[in-house]
């Protein structure tokens, strides 16, 4: 497949969003048992660029690993990275991913969440977490593109986050990708679990079928999620912060149709990942 040509004018594409897995901790940069685990979800990573309309101007982040108490963005114009997973090889603390920030585009996507109807800030500390910039490397591993950051909200509200979403639909006009990142499937129980593999699959084929639903039934399904079968196994209560990005995506989507993009089964659990648009 042919590279994003960057000569198209980025105000006459418009970005898909995609919500994607991140994976467990560094796993892509470090030894692991099976050796094979995570390779088909590494190729499926570095394999977006190509399929999209042209090289993104900006990307906008929403990550499972940064929740707030109200929606908040990464301001700084040269994000540090934080490495929030623990007991991995000392190289995996090494990591780098020198992307830029964008403070003017953090600044647009605070006033659109304001003009939305939500309360949102600027927080020009916070730096990269792992849900960031570990599939960043292997999706645009050159770190040349501006990125930033827009956190979950404590709540994890689904009427929430969808409405965010929707508040930032029309910078995938101006050549703004935005990507949510977390886990189609995370309760650490389950993983290695064969228990699981069922009630995953399960859980799994209800939220594809979701995603592709027209816009307004997707929106529907998506806000009560929580009654989907299986889904508390899938996503345990106050710990469902690697769906929620989802919703901020599905709403950002707009009239844009989803559809699945990578299914595989990992340590005993199904996992999937979503573009709309």
């Amino acid at each position: 497949m042919n590279s994003p040509n960057p000569t198209i004018p980025v105000k006459n594409v418009r970005m898909p969003v995609f919500y994607i897995p991140h994976g467990a901790g560094p796993c892509f940069f470090m030894d692991w048992n099976p050796p094979n685990t995570w390779h088909r979800m590494a190729s499926f990573l570095k394999g977006i660029a190509d399929t999209l309309p042209a090289r993104p101007r900006a990307i906008v982040i929403i990550s499972a690993h940064w929740l707030a108490p109200q929606f908040s963005v990464t301001g700084h114009a040269r994000p540090p990275l934080i490495y929030d997973y623990y007991g991995f090889p000392p190289d995996t603390y090494e990591l780098n991913y020198p992307a830029p920030g964008h403070p003017a585009l953090a600044a647009q996507v605070t006033q659109l969440l304001e003009q939305g109807g939500m309360t949102a800030q600027v927080d020009n500390e916070r730096g990269f977490d792992h849900g960031m910039f570990i599939p960043m490397k292997l999706m645009f591993p050159a770190a040349d593109i501006p990125v930033i950051q827009l956190s979950l909200q404590h709540d994890m509200d689904p009427a929430s986050h969808l409405q965010a979403g929707r508040a930032l639909t029309a910078l995938r006009d101006e050549g703004v990708l935005i990507v949510g990142s977390g886990m189609s499937f995370h309760n650490m129980r389950g993983y290695g679990d064969t228990r699981y593999t069922p009630i995953s699959a399960e859980f799994d084929e209800w939220l594809s079928a979701a995603v592709a639903s027209t816009p307004a039934q997707r929106d529907s399904l998506l806000q009560e999620w929580t009654q989907a079968p299986q889904a508390r196994h899938c996503h345990p209560q106050d710990a469902e912060e690697h769906l929620i990005p989802l919703l901020v995506t599905a709403g950002a989507a707009d009239d844009s149709i989803g559809q699945r993009v990578y299914l595989e089964q990992i340590m005993e659990t199904t996992i999937s990942a979503y573009r709309l648009g």
